[in-house]
């Protein structure tokens, strides 16, 4: 077939012209969340797969409203290694793009990635590590500590128990740096199964309350033995999830006290939070850290629309100032803030888990005893050492 010189250079008009167009379109910015977890080890049922699910739905829900906009969602496990956390993070921002890192369930590996993410003027989302020091001596510009942390563990499961009459304490407490900040009277760890010693030990000293400033199996072979040995007194996980509940069963959990910041059935935006993972997640429900990456990637989304994409990568610190400057509010903790240290502010709520016979449905597990104000659950401002906050 012979092409005339007119229809050659109308056919090379029209390649040109498009090119502009199609390149605009490959360099569309991109925002690229990254979410670092324990998939396969003992944070895995608190966070792990169930956590990428509420991130992917959060995103989901975005896309729905900004049809414009790219989104991208990430994910690898870190195997609660703090070496392995630093590798893939470095490796998502300097390689892949990410712009976030998020979730991470273990405040080793939190604070190893928190650094990265400085050095890099990217984001990190915390949600399952716990430590205080996240908006402490470690805080920075570049992180927000979503969820929970030791202090407001402490002050919502102690200061509240105070209040309803547990004004005495025995603490049966994991000898690493997460039970040492919620309690006294450590036992070794890792190693320790048999927990019939410092049971009688705790039972003998007369306190009303026995504190469990641990977590994961070793909460749950404490509950169970505390239970087998007949103690008496109120237990009170420091740190306890819904799955631990699950897992547990309610014959075994009931009369637990325990504090979250979320629960599924509280209220109608939390349940209706629950029941849009449910298609991605149907056989549990969500815990506080898996909420959590829900609601921090629901608010980065929404301040990185306001910004616009572009603008919101060129620095993690700038963005992350916004997201302070900006009211935080979603199904999973309804409305709440920011402050200047990078702790996420809401309430926090004292739970004891219902006997079988109190239970209607599924996974229908707690009765709230009492709520601690948002301005009250986290340790105050001026006291973390925050070398961002003024004195």
């Amino acid at each position: 077939m012979r092409l005339s010189r007119r229809t050659l250079i109308a056919t090379a008009a029209t390649t040109a012209a498009a090119l502009p167009l199609s390149r605009a379109r490959a360099q569309k910015p991109v925002l690229k969340l990254g979410v670092l977890t324990d998939m396969s080890g003992p944070y895995k049922d608190i966070a792990g797969p169930v956590a990428l699910a509420s991130t992917e739905l959060a995103v989901a829900e975005f896309k729905a409203a900004h049809p414009g906009m790219e989104v991208e969602v990430i994910s690898a496990d870190h195997q609660n290694k703090p070496d392995i956390g630093v590798a893939i993070t470095r490796k998502w921002f300097d390689v892949e793009g990410a712009d976030v890192v998020m979730e991470v369930a273990n405040s080793a590996v939190s604070l190893a990635v928190a650094g990265v993410a400085r050095e890099k003027n990217k984001i990190f989302l915390a949600c399952g590590g716990a430590t205080s020091d996240l908006t402490g001596s470690a805080c920075s510009p570049n992180t927000i500590h979503w969820v929970y942390d030791t202090y407001m563990l402490a002050k919502s499961t102690g200061g509240a128990m105070v209040k309803t009459g547990g004004d005495s304490w025995y603490f049966l407490t994991a000898d690493y740096a997460f039970g040492h900040a919620l309690g006294a009277s450590p036992y070794p760890f890792p190693g320790t199964t048999d927990f019939s010693s410092f049971l009688l030990q705790a039972q003998a000293s007369g306190a009303k309350v026995l504190g469990l400033a641990n977590a994961g199996t070793d909460t749950i072979s404490s509950i169970k033995q505390a239970k087998e040995f007949g103690i008496k007194m109120k237990l009170a996980g420091l740190l306890v999830f819904i799955s631990d509940i699950h897992s547990m069963g309610l014959p075994i959990s009931q009369g637990l006290v325990l504090t979250e910041s979320f629960y599924w059935d509280m209220t109608p935006r939390p349940r209706a939070f629950a029941e849009r993972l449910k298609p991605r997640a149907p056989t549990v429900r969500p815990t506080m850290t898996q909420a959590g990456t829900y609601s921090c990637a629901s608010h980065y989304l929404k301040v990185a629309a306001a910004m616009g994409p572009a603008e919101a990568k060129k620095s993690g610190a700038a963005t992350i100032a916004r997201m302070k400057a900006t009211p935080t509010d979603d199904d999973a903790f309804g409305p709440g803030s920011i402050r200047a240290d990078g702790r996420k502010i809401h309430p926090s709520y004292l739970f004891e888990v219902k006997a079988p016979a109190e239970s209607k449905a599924p996974w229908d597990y707690y009765k709230l005893l009492a709520t601690t104000p948002a301005d009250e659950a986290f340790r105050p401002l001026a006291q973390g050492g925050c070398p961002m906050v003024k004195a």
